[in-house]
């Protein structure tokens, strides 16, 4: 079977460390579905290429169990050190939006989105899944903006003061008087 540059997609670039093969470049491939890493042999000093087929997968497969078998799998182990579960899931997810009707673009906004946070969303309103979800993308998001001790720009004890353009508006429930106690 040939295979053409637009069956594949390749998510990005990553580096395994302490281990005879690290990985450069994971992907997937539309037909058959397969995840496929481009990954480096120390011991023998050449880049090869490994395809693993994703079977009995299919668009009401879940993403995180999928991820986590193929990384599990003592055929692929070794090799999958170097990627992370949140990737494998990702690829999974891709792999699942095609086998669903999507394509590749869409596939990739629907998963833009689900990372994303939405400042208006009512999170009381979430399952206890959601919540964590959102709350470690909220996690992330804080560790990839924290200013750290080593960072050039890092500033300590920064205090700023807020305009105030008008008076502040009082609550309701802020009016009651303490004597209700």
């Amino acid at each position: 079977m040939s295979m053409h540059v637009s069956d594949i997609f390749w998510i990005k670039s990553i580096a395994g460390a302490g281990m005879s093969f690290i990985a450069k470049k994971c992907g997937i491939q539309l037909q058959p579905p397969s995840i496929i890493l481009i990954y480096e042999d120390q011991l023998k000093n050449n880049i090869r290429k490994r395809i693993m087929p994703v079977r009995n997968f299919s668009k009401y497969s879940d993403c995180s169990r999928a991820a986590e078998q193929l990384k599990n799998n003592p055929r692929h182990k070794t090799y999958l050190e170097g990627i992370s579960m949140e990737q494998l899931q990702k690829l999974h997810s891709l792999l699942k939006g095609h086998l669903g009707g999507q394509s590749l673009t869409e596939s990739l906004k629907q998963l833009e989105l689900e990372e994303t946070i939405d400042p208006e969303e009512n999170l009381n309103k979430l399952d206890d899944k959601e919540l964590a979800k959102r709350k470690k993308i909220m996690d992330e998001l804080f560790e990839k903006n924290r200013k750290k001790k080593d960072d050039p720009d890092f500033v300590y004890n920064v205090e700023v003061d807020f305009p105030q353009d008008k008076e502040l508006d009082s609550c309701s429930w802020d009016a009651e008087s303490d004597d209700e106690f």
